[in-house]
């Protein structure tokens, strides 16, 4: 069986989704509960085998004592409560250990607990994506504690991740929980960066998921987007797909953005590219028109006697009078590297105008 990973989501996890106090819109949390159940359902028909959850901490458990930048959950469950709602979810702990294993020797050196707890990070989104007893594999990001890991090494370890997932013959979806921006607990708490989360997205939308990149430490915690870590490993595993859902739910203390991955990636394998390799049965057509593009000789002997040329270069057929005629088009549709006959052309029509000068 074929592993990989066939889908994924990335989905807000603010506890004002759960605390829904006074100063919150309920429009807004209903939009994001909505579109959550929807992507949900639409990663249930994908049938995975795990959903690999990836979250940051909340300075819960990997803070003080110890902080790696990648953790993953191996124990049987996972459990935790917030806000009078209780979470446990069934752990693929076997899968678990054999990505950990995988990534030992992938140059990642990841650390693993069997006791951490599920924080808000990992049970809202679960919650409102209608999990139960679904297998997971919850993996920790450290998100909020320098130094953190950079949008480079999570979108590598997320490559890495897939490559994993790929060799263990599993078919999974990835699920990124985080905010957009935010700065709580600061005195900039109300103060997200609506502008600059609809330029983050726009790529996105397109398709673009290395785009998150371009982000260095600093314009993260500029923006308010510390968690777009999260962002950076899915991306890492999902590659570049577009995906079918975009959402973008502000409110005066977040930006809430749901994103969903259901449909398989384009296939671009059967694609011909502007520029291809070069094709054995083109070399001697090939090496003829570089000659002409480059080499003043071949130039002269052209002019004098096209066909002349062409058979010396060993060119016949439609190849030869592809060359004889310069048939730019013609010779690109026989395969042959575009810049070649481009520039070739360009020289014999200079060539002429010098001798007709």
């Amino acid at each position: 069986m074929e592993g990989q990973i066939i889908g994924g989501a990335m989905l807000p996890h603010a506890p004002q989704f759960f605390t829904q106090p006074q100063t919150e819109d309920r429009a807004v949390i209903a939009s994001v509960q909505r579109v959550a159940a929807q992507i949900g359902e639409g990663l249930r028909t994908l049938r995975p085998d795990v959903w690999i959850v990836v979250s940051n901490d909340h300075a819960q458990q990997f803070f003080q004592r110890c902080a790696p930048p990648f953790t993953f959950h191996v124990g049987g469950r996972a459990t935790g409560d917030f806000a009078g709602r209780r979470f446990d979810f069934r752990v693929a702990s076997d899968l678990a250990f054999q990505i950990v294993r995988e990534l030992y020797r992938s140059d990642f050196d990841p650390a693993f607990t069997s006791t951490a707890e599920i924080d808000y990070a990992l049970g809202i989104p679960l919650t409102h994506i209608g999990l139960t007893d679904e297998p997971i594999v919850p993996v920790y990001v450290n998100a909020y504690l320098p130094p953190q890991p950079t949008m480079e090494r999570c979108y590598t370890f997320g490559r890495a991740l897939a490559r994993a997932v790929a060799l263990s013959g599993k078919r999974a979806v990835v699920i990124a929980s985080g905010g957009m921006s935010h700065f709580p607990g600061t005195d900039r708490y109300s103060e997200p960066c609506l502008d600059w989360d609809r330029a983050a997205l726009a790529p996105l939308a397109r398709g673009n998921l290395r785009s998150l990149l371009a982000y260095d430490e600093a314009e993260l915690d500029n923006t308010g987007n510390i968690e777009l870590r999260c962002w950076a490993v899915a991306a890492g595993a999902l590659g570049e797909r577009k995906p079918d859902i975009v959402q973008l739910d502000p409110s005066w203390h977040h930006n809430y953005a749901s994103l969903a991955w259901m449909s398989a990636p384009a296939d671009t394998s059967a694609q011909a590219p502007h520029y291809p390799q070069i094709d054995p049965a083109l070399v001697a057509l090939t090496d003829a028109l570089h000659a002409l593009a480059h080499e003043d000789d071949a130039r002269q002997r052209f002019l004098a006697d096209p066909a002349g040329y062409a058979e010396a270069a060993g060119v016949s057929g439609e190849q030869a009078r592809a060359l004889v005629g310069l048939d730019g088009p013609l010779i690109v549709g026989l395969g042959v590297h575009p810049l070649v006959p481009f520039i070739a052309k360009m020289q014999i029509e200079r060539a002429r105008a010098r001798t007709q000068s």
